[in-house]
């Protein structure tokens, strides 16, 4: 066994996957396709059901079948107003894997997911909510970063990783995201205990991902800087910053702000139909983006490691373009 296969067996014998490279669940582009050859590529896929009813998702889970008998997960948002209907299509389909994102699950959640023999991986942004986490029974964590695309949190990988892995990676597999482009920083997190990575940014320009060409033309142009995090407007509002390439949709999203602002101000909604209008407001800029190829209006989630994505590639070359380059950090440090 090389040394970089040692490093990842913890994390492919808790995913079920020849590598423990998981794939970041991003709406509207983490469907079967993506998720298929992510899997069959010996990564671990994940469908992202946040934003799908549960028809949809029992269908997308069954067309994900239909395309890899490997392992794949399914990624939930726990503040879904069906979140229970989504773990039970979960449950009916026998999904091994279920990933809960956006916050602490609710009362009955885990239990839920655990009653159909599936493992429950949720994301850890702090080191007293990864304790609390597995207190409750979650098999396994997700730490993620500042750098990463989409919904961010405050802190950077770096500084995370070096918060939660001593403490932690003893007790539950430790899965470390945001702002990974390269090999040779996959190798550096196993090395400081992690159980494997999680990419998203990287598959982007996948040639399996369904991702319009005008969206993937913008990673491809795109450097770090143009990765940009959304600015909160009104301190009330629960708005978690989301990172994106900035382009008129980013000016919209300040507007979209002030307009739910006011309608908070003149009663017309509550906080959580507040929030929800945020959510809505997302998940439509990116789909705009995303399949309608409107990459000026929409969103464009990317992650600070954008700027090392530079062709259009098979899963299978990504994911085999990291393993050899963490195996050569690996083997140059041994030589050392």
């Amino acid at each position: 066994m090389s040394k970089l296969d040692a490093l990842m067996a913890r994390g492919t014998a808790f995913l079920g996957s020849r590598v423990a490279i998981m794939a970041g669940a991003m709406s509207w582009i983490s469907e079967r396709h993506l998720v298929s050859a992510m899997s069959n590529a010996g990564g671990f896929g994940v469908i992202a059901g946040g934003a799908m009813p549960p028809d949809i998702l029992s269908a997308e889970i069954a067309a994900t079948k239909a395309m890899t008998d490997r392992p794949f997960g399914v990624n939930l948002i726990t503040m879904h107003p069906q979140l229970f209907d989504l773990i039970a299509v979960c449950a009916q389909h026998q999904v091994s894997h279920v990933v809960l994102a956006g916050g602490l699950p609710p009362a009955g959640a885990i239990d839920a997911i655990k009653a159909f023999g599936a493992k429950v991986i949720c994301f850890a942004p702090a080191l007293a909510l990864a304790k609390k986490l597995v207190r409750s029974g979650v098999d396994a964590l997700v730490i993620e970063g500042n750098e990463a695309g989409g919904h961010i949190g405050p802190v950077t990988t770096s500084v995370l990783a070096q918060e939660i892995l001593p403490e932690m990676a003893d007790q539950v597999p430790v899965f470390v995201a945001g702002g990974i482009g390269r090999g040779e920083m996959m190798a550096s997190f196993l090395e400081q205990g992690a159980a494997g990575i999680q990419i998203g940014t990287r598959l982007v320009c996948a040639t399996e991902c369904i991702a319009h060409p005008n969206f993937k033309k913008a990673f491809l142009r795109a450097s770090a800087r143009d990765a940009i995090a959304s600015v909160q407007i009104d301190p009330r509002l629960p708005v978690i910053p989301v990172r994106a390439l900035k382009n008129a949709g980013t000016e919209e999203f300040t507007r979209k702000q002030v307009e739910v602002a006011a309608m908070l101000d003149r009663g017309e909604v509550d906080m959580a139909a507040a929030q929800l209008e945020i959510e809505q407001f997302w998940a439509g800029a990116l789909r705009r983006a995303v399949i309608d190829g409107d990459v000026e209006n929409g969103s464009v989630m990317a992650g600070q490691s954008v700027g090392m994505v530079k062709s259009e590639e098979s899963v299978q070359q990504i994911l085999d373009t990291l393993m050899a380059e963490a195996a050569s950090a690996l083997a140059a440090r041994q030589a050392a």
